[in-house]
């Protein structure tokens, strides 16, 4: 695990200092910068911080070369095939000095070029500089699921990337400016999808995806996808059957990602995913594993359903003989929100990632690798979203009159906020507002936070001007497009794997474990785990049932032998955190500083009288607006960390040493 940044026909080796020295929490270990001009004048330049996982020694120094030096790496991840590969290369006769999997990618593409990717089993992003040929040219990849992150910028023949937007900030003549599309994105769905950026240049090369960079010119092209059977597709095997192999092939994904020369341990909450992950490990372990269960202590629980019961995970520590540390946090949110939100780059309005850090903060105290249930509700169909659709589709046969009660009725609805049912009440609401829609636009309708009913009230003239006619939903009306011969469970599977975790959920558990110098690894996107789900399990073993159905019901049934009946019936609980207790208490005092009516103003964006209201609604009850108010906060702590550059956090002493 590491930072990669690099440079094509711009900037210098100081430029590349700096790129590399500000994303030095990602690889606190080692670092290293390699540059090459040729005689045309066009320059290439790769850097590295390296969190040493595999090969301790200075053997694994980054960027690193074949034997002669003509092909180059810089590299962020981890391979988990990489000894069967080694093995065949070496049998090729290729010859390697050191025992990590960063020089098998490099001999592997010397054999296979391009298609070096399709063998890789693994998270990675890098880039091979290749100077075997009279025109240099840069190779760059990103893994199949997008689990490790890789930004770029390009323009007028020239190419910056790195693992981290702010690094790409470090290059001269780069100006931060908003992507006005993006943000329509971000005011919808509460952070942007890939392969955009809130920075007005910056882009993600896309899961699954390839570039090549020669001549200044930046091709990108797909290399892989995760695809589906059609919906008439006939599945003969048995449910026994498929939970048994479903079972091999996740101890056998489990087991191949324990490889590693510094302590390991997993996340443990009570829920299924990350507790089926303990039980493999502890059982493949030769000492006893460390776990790390968060929670908030009491105060902070109250009408709070999406957080995890920590009396169940400690039982199952308990009795798989884990060393489990139960982590009560009361955190100054206050204090921590900035730095989170310098460390996540892109303004990411889910308070989850707090819970991340905290957890990876602890943790990090005892062990580098940590394991993460990240693609078990993607995969087998965990979200209650999807049961949701099925609702609706029940709900939109009811008589007409019935229907318009419902809906005057649940628009009336308090927010219940400080109870145990507001969960409950803001779903009943999305699914009655969406109900009459066809299912694509149903679904993503309740991926939506802001509405373009509710959104355009918020923005100014200039705004509304900016992003008139843009569609913020394209992304998934094109991901749905892909898979439109499929069961719609699947499809709604896909586009959550390909926009929601890609964009969301992986992208602030790298960010926030990285800040803590961390790596974490995700064993339920093993490619060949992956693809064998999406074909061979009928989506009626994945959501079994109508009126209360059982989510991840063949991955439940695969797990059976290796779990208690009280994990394997607990309902799911999001990776949450008290957003409400924070907005009424430890972030007030912050809300009515960031969102008054002279900042709003100043930055011409929003209205301010809008902004206050729905800070009024929510104060008094009437309305939730909790995720939204989050959304203002963290879009304004972002404009001071890279717009204004004016953020305690982003002009700390200890950030601007390590640029220096």
């Amino acid at each position: 695990m590491c930072g990669i940044s690099g440079l094509a026909n711009w900037g210098n080796r100081q430029t590349l200092t700096r790129m590399n020295a500000v994303q030095s929490h990602r690889g606190p270990n080692d670092s290293g910068v390699w540059e090459h001009r040729s005689p045309d004048g066009s320059y290439i330049g790769l850097a590295s911080r390296r969190l040493s996982i595999l090969d301790l020694s200075a053997d694994g120094h980054m960027p690193m070369s074949n034997e002669d030096g003509t092909v180059w790496i810089t590299y962020n991840g981890e391979i988990y095939n990489f000894a069967d590969l080694r093995r065949e290369l070496e049998g090729k006769g290729h010859r390697f000095a050191s025992r990590t999997d960063t020089e098998v990618i490099v001999h592997l593409y010397e054999e296979e070029g391009h298609d070096c990717v399709q063998r890789l089993n693994g998270m990675f992003a890098f880039a091979i500089c290749d100077l075997r040929e009279s025109r240099p040219t840069l190779f760059m990849a990103r893994d199949h699921f997008g689990i490790k992150p890789f930004y770029y910028t390009c323009r007028n023949g020239r190419l910056a990337f790195a693992s981290e937007a702010k690094a790409l900030m470090e290059v001269e003549d780069f100006a931060t400016e908003i992507d006005f599309h993006a943000l329509d994105q971000y005011l919808s769905f509460l952070w942007v999808p890939d392969p955009k950026t809130l920075f007005k240049g910056i882009h993600k090369l896309p899961a699954g995806h390839w570039a090549l960079f020669r001549d200044g010119e930046l091709k990108i092209s797909e290399y892989w996808d995760l695809s589906f059977p059609p919906a008439d597709h006939d599945f003969p095997r048995s449910e026994r059957d498929l939970a048994y192999e479903v079972r091999e092939r996740f101890q056998r994904s489990v087991e191949q990602q324990m490889v590693s020369d510094v302590p390991l341990g997993a996340f443990l909450s009570a829920g299924l995913d990350s507790s089926s992950i303990a039980a493999v490990l502890a059982r493949a372990a030769d000492r006893p594993l460390r776990t790390y269960t968060v929670t908030f202590a009491e105060k902070y629980r109250k009408g709070e359903n999406t957080l995890d019961d920590p009396a169940v995970a400690a039982r199952l520590a308990h009795q798989l003989g884990c060393e489990n540390q139960q982590i009560v946090v009361e955190p100054d949110v206050a204090s921590l929100l900035p730095k989170l939100c310098w460390h996540m780059d892109e303004p990411t309005a889910d308070p989850a990632l707090i819970a991340a850090y905290l957890v990876s903060r602890e943790a990090s105290k005892d062990v580098t690798v940590l394991m993460s249930g990240v693609g078990g509700d993607e995969l087998f169909a965990g979200y209650r979203k999807y049961a949701a659709h099925y609702w609706a589709q029940a709900y939109a046969k009811l008589p007409a009159p019935l229907r318009k009660f419902s809906e005057f009725a649940s628009s009336r609805l308090p927010s219940l906020r400080g109870t145990s049912v507001k969960g409950q009440v803001r779903l009943i609401k999305k699914m009655i507002r969406s109900a009459g829609l066809p299912p694509q636009e149903r679904f993503i309708r309740n991926c939506t936070y802001l509405d373009s009913l509710r959104k355009d009230p918020l923005l100014t003239p200039d705004v509304q001007d900016a992003i008139a006619g843009h569609d913020p939903g394209r992304v998934h009306r094109d991901s749905f497009a892909r898979v439109e011969h499929a069961d719609f469970l699947n499809q709604m599977l896909y586009l959550d794997t390909k926009i929601f975790m890609t964009s969301l959920n992986l992208t602030y558990n790298d960010k926030m474990s990285m800040a803590c110098s961390v790596e974490v690894r995700v064993p339920f996107l093993d490619r060949e785990l992956a693809e064998f789900v999406a074909w061979n399990v009928p989506p009626h073993m994945k959501l079994n049932g109508f009126v209360r159905p059982t989510t991840k019901h063949v991955f439940r049934e695969a797990m059976r032998d290796f779990l208690p009946a009280e994990v394997l019936r607990q309902p799911k609980a999001g990776f949450a955190a008290p957003t409400d207790y924070w907005l009424a208490n430890d972030l007030r005092e912050m809300t009515d500083d960031l969102l008054s009516e002279s900042r709003i103003r100043s930055r011409g964006l929003f209205r301010p009288e809008s902004i206050r209201r729905l800070i009024t609604e929510h104060r008094a009850g009437k309305q939730d607006w909790s995720m939204q108010i989050w959304q203002f906060l963290t879009l304004e702590l972002w404009m001071q960390n890279f717009v204004d550059r004016s953020s305690t956090w982003a002009a700390s002493e200890s950030v601007q040493a390590a640029i220096a």
